[in-house]
């Protein structure tokens, strides 16, 4: 049996607030003179290759540094067939999608929708962005904060709830002035930390097993985890299946996705945006075979050691980290851990904040209000957004039952299918529709895509919805756009 050797939480708190210093301390440097326009679309002067980094954070996020490693003890690398499907979805934003929202100069990528369709279309397409993105973004916070709370703040008696509201204090406070202007600078810092956090955990690891570097595959391909295809469709894990629901989830978490194209769209014009989403897509597949790598050795690890895997997946990779390995390995997951949190958290706030601003206040037509009027309601409402996240994330704790990644792509199957379905709609039909109905078919296709799911293996002899139920979800307002086109158009 391993021997436990707890980090002191004392030692972890400080690595936590030193790091948000060093946050703050980047903050200050990059939101000076910070106008509504830097808030929002960074002034369009963002570096493509600093955004392109910076992405790999906010795609990944503290989600992904404690689920994907979490997945692998019953999935294998089957994960990685999504990640291929990725590749795609992001050649369809680079070639498709990005092209219309430098052509249209848009700051909210859901304006489209009012060009295009009209009023209830526009309301209902930013309507469905907020409400995925408070769910998503929620999940994430849940998830790191949920690890503060056991590892550090427990052994004291706060309250969760005291918690959560000091992170999101902290957030509001180094996004309340700068917004994307800062975000793209802090995304790379915090970018580096996570990745030095994963490779430094697979070398700790790996060190204590005894064995080098250069051995790693060897040992956790004999030991059964590196299989990548599922070769069984009733499995969720089907090869195809998760190679095709990657497209689409990298087409409407990224493409459809405020918080992201907001960062893409602050770059200089629409080719350096092109790089950055190439060269983002293209590191972001090896930092996944990291994370599913940096899984394997955990398993392998807690199998040699005669560690109990937890109930939760999720926890695996911080009860090692905290009590089996070294305290510098706790340490070095802390800050993996929060410099992956914190692009998620602060991308989402800003997003929120722009996407209420732009398409609910029409910010962008009043041009009655001055400058400091505009900043002062941005404020307002970057603060309600914040108390809202505040208040999910405490809902979800009472709720969570299953690895957050799992939670948050069945989440997305609900909430971004009908956003798949209007720009879709949009861009490959000539159709103009019926708006004021438009919310309608918004609402229905969930349902309908809930309904299905519940009892696919009655109806369909045994099939399982995968993250393919998001295809289905666009596919379902694909069809109901289509029944209220106008026949004269």
């Amino acid at each position: 049996m391993c021997k436990i050797n707890d980090v002191k939480p004392v030692v972890l708190l400080s690595c936590f607030l030193g790091y948000t210093l060093l946050l703050f301390l980047v903050t200050f440097i990059t939101a000076r003179r910070s106008t509504n326009a830097g808030f929002y679309i960074g002034n369009k002067s963002s570096p493509w290759f600093v955004v392109a980094y910076g992405m790999i954070g906010a795609s990944l996020s503290g989600v992904t540094f404690m689920s994907v490693p979490g997945l692998v003890g019953t999935q294998q690398f089957t994960y990685f067939g999504l990640v291929a499907g990725f590749l795609i979805g992001y050649t369809v934003i680079a070639t498709v999608l990005l092209p219309l929202y430098y052509r249209l100069n848009l700051t909210s990528i859901y304006s489209y929708l009012n060009q295009r369709f009209g009023f209830w279309s526009y309301k209902t397409g930013a309507f469905y962005f907020l409400l995925s993105r408070i769910i998503g973004a929620s999940f994430r916070m849940f998830l790191v904060v949920n690890v503060l709370q056991i590892f550090v703040f427990d052994p004291w008696g706060v309250p969760f709830g005291l918690v959560v509201a000091v992170f999101i204090i902290l957030i509001i406070l180094y996004t309340f002035e700068g917004g994307v202007k800062t975000i793209i600078w802090t995304d790379t810092l915090q970018t580096t930390f996570m990745l030095l956090g994963v490779v430094l955990s697979i070398y700790f690891i790996s060190k204590e097993l005894g064995f080098g570097i250069g051995d790693i595959f060897s040992k956790i391909h004999a030991a059964g985890y590196t299989r990548m295809v599922e070769t069984d469709w009733h499995s969720k894990n089907f090869f195809l299946k998760q190679f095709f629901s990657g497209a689409f989830i990298a087409i409407v978490m990224t493409g459809l996705d405020q918080e992201m194209m907001q960062k893409n769209i602050s770059c200089r014009n629409l080719k350096e945006a092109q790089k950055n989403m190439f060269v983002f897509s293209g590191i972001l597949v090896v930092v996944n075979l990291l994370f599913l790598t940096l899984g394997a050795v955990l398993y392998l690890y807690a199998s040699t050691k005669g560690i109990a895997i937890p109930a939760k997946t999720d926890d695996l990779f911080p009860t090692i980290a905290f009590r089996y390995l070294s305290p510098l390995a706790g340490l070095v997951f802390m800050v993996g851990l929060v410099s992956a949190a914190y692009p998620s958290a602060d991308g989402a706030l800003t997003a929120l904040t722009t996407s209420f601003c732009v398409d609910f206040l029409g910010f962008k037509d009043k041009s009655k209000l001055d400058e400091n009027k505009k900043k002062k309601v941005r404020y307002m409402v970057h603060i309600g957004f914040a108390i809202i996240l505040f208040a999910v994330i405490l809902i979800f704790r009472a709720l969570n039952n299953e690895a957050v990644i799992n939670a948050i792509y069945k989440a997305a199957g609900y909430t971004y299918g009908p956003l798949l379905g209007l720009f879709s709609f949009g861009l490959f039909t000539n159709f103009a529709v019926k708006d004021r109905y438009v919310w309608i078919v918004a609402l229905i296709s969930p349902v309908a895509c809930y309904v299905l799911n519940n009892f696919s293996k009655t109806l369909f002899n045994g099939y399982e919805f995968g993250f393919e139920l998001l295809i289905l979800n666009g596919f379902l307002t694909f069809i109901g756009l289509m029944i209220l086109r106008k026949r004269n158009a």
